[in-house]
């Protein structure tokens, strides 16, 4: 069978340039095992497709994060996708000879040979924007003046290459505990970076921003590259401020969507409330051991009104979980002594579904938002709801065991499946004594009562 056409492999060449990283390793996994001349011709199409994406990963090692956008919605600074390819496809062009000195690092991207190399494609790529900029990013029905001001900022990132990679080695020291050196290395980063471009800094720091899962760290960076900018009114009126701005917008935006929240929502998924509230916790505790927030300003008074929203929807929660756990163990009036009545398990009247799945919802939250209820300052209201939800959930099951024993529940197997759900939801505000406890009791209670059924049947 004949080998694949220069058609052919112009068309796949570009339909490569556009799968991920995870699927053209699978893709070279799968077209390896099948048989023929056009096969094997694809599959050392993939393989130089993967070895070039190697070499691009160590060249552009600092800025690769730049051609994606961040995980958490934090606006950042970022270029389309499409243009990483035909960057390093046009700046790599101009230094063939250089390529193979890439391969095979292994972890060791900081040797002086690979850094040397990695600097000088990115130098070409400074020149590849300059003399192709419509190769590397097409003309399209987009905003024209923006793809403009998007080539100019990706020339001016480029210039810092090298300086970044650099920086962007011993970025995990400066955002935990930073040496004295350490710090004044950061100042003269910043400071040089501005030497190489108009707001040199600031992009520097953008650049960083792009290396940081936790976008609340970038708060660290922005106030130690200046001995004056932890002040408000220092920090807002410069080039540094948008930082915070963005924090503050994203907390905003997550805040929004927290005060929405109505138990018993299925469309509301718990996970990613409970995200969202973390996520604000550490920001808002960022915010507070990082800058000194004036209670006037602007930040000052954003960060309040949040946390109060934030209180106000925990302190809602809290309270209509009391209210869920009645409704998964409802209860009746029954005669005691005399005239007298008194509250017992009403284990015969069904529990729904929707009733089983608020409560999960809310014991969940109740559960993993510890740290984030000490921060909002509703820690006592929450663990004095875990005593009370576990001592609650705990006695129910003590009486209906009894009612068990006592042979006055219609349907045992029934019964002890709820007392199953309830351990479960025990565990999820850490009660995994009194979870342990109901289900032992429940299985005493199953060997009592359902075996000795079956026994006489």
């Amino acid at each position: 069978m004949a080998e694949l056409s220069v058609a052919h492999r112009a068309v796949l060449a570009q339909m490569l340039e556009r799968v991920p990283d995870r699927t053209l390793k699978t893709l070279s996994a799968a077209v390896a095992q099948m048989p023929g001349d056009k096969a094997r011709a694809l599959s050392l199409m993939l393989s130089e497709e993967t070895t070039d994406r190697e070499r691009r990963a160590v060249a552009f090692a600092p800025l690769i994060p730049l051609f994606r956008r961040r995980k958490d919605g934090v606006e950042g600074l970022d270029f389309p996708a499409h243009v990483l390819p035909r960057l390093w496809k046009a700046a790599s062009s101009r230094e063939q000879a250089m390529l193979p000195m890439l391969d095979d690092v292994r972890g060791v991207e900081d040797d002086p040979r690979v850094v040397a190399v990695s600097d000088c494609l990115c130098e070409a790529a400074v020149a590849a924007i300059r003399d192709q900029p419509d190769v590397i990013w097409p003309p399209g029905a987009g905003d024209e003046q923006a793809r403009t001001a998007g080539l100019v900022e990706l020339e001016h990132c480029f210039n810092l290459a090298a300086m970044a990679r650099r920086a962007v080695f011993g970025l995990p020291a400066l955002v935990q505990r930073p040496t004295e050196g350490q710090l004044a290395e950061l100042r003269l980063l910043v400071r040089d970076s501005g030497e190489v471009g108009p707001a040199g800094g600031p992009r520097m720091l953008e650049i960083l921003f792009t290396h940081l899962t936790r976008a609340h760290l970038i708060l660290r960076l922005v106030v130690q590259s200046s001995r004056s900018a932890a002040k408000e009114g220092v920090l807002s009126e410069s080039e540094m401020a948008s930082f915070v701005n963005r924090l503050i917008e994203a907390v905003e935006s997550r805040v929004a969507r927290i005060a929405a929240f109505r138990p018993g929502q299925a469309e509301r998924p718990r996970a990613d409330l409970q995200s969202d509230i973390n996520w604000c916790a550490e920001t808002l505790a960022e915010l507070d051991a990082t800058l000194q927030l004036d209670p006037e300003g602007a930040w000052g008074k954003q960060a309040r009104d949040a946390r109060t929203r934030i209180n106000q929807t925990l302190a809602r929660v809290l309270g209509s979980t009391e209210k869920a756990l009645d409704k998964i163990m409802p209860m009746q009036r029954v005669p005691s002594v005399g005239r007298m009545t008194r509250d017992a398990p009403a284990l015969d009247q069904p529990v729904s579904d929707e009733a089983v799945e608020t409560a999960t919802v809310l014991l969940t939250l109740v559960g993993t938002l510890r740290t984030a209820a000490q921060i909002f300052g509703c820690e006592s209201q929450r663990y004095k709801l875990v005593q009370s939800a576990t001592e609650r959930v705990t006695a129910y099951v003590e009486e209906a065991v009894d009612l068990l024993g006592a042979g006055e529940v219609e349907d045992p197997a029934g019964t002890l499946a709820h007392f199953e759900r309830l351990a479960q939801l025990l565990l999820l505000i850490d009660a995994a004594d009194a979870a342990r406890n109901v289900r032992r009791r429940a299985t005493a209670a199953g060997a009592a009562t359902i075996q000795p059924s079956h026994q006489a049947a």
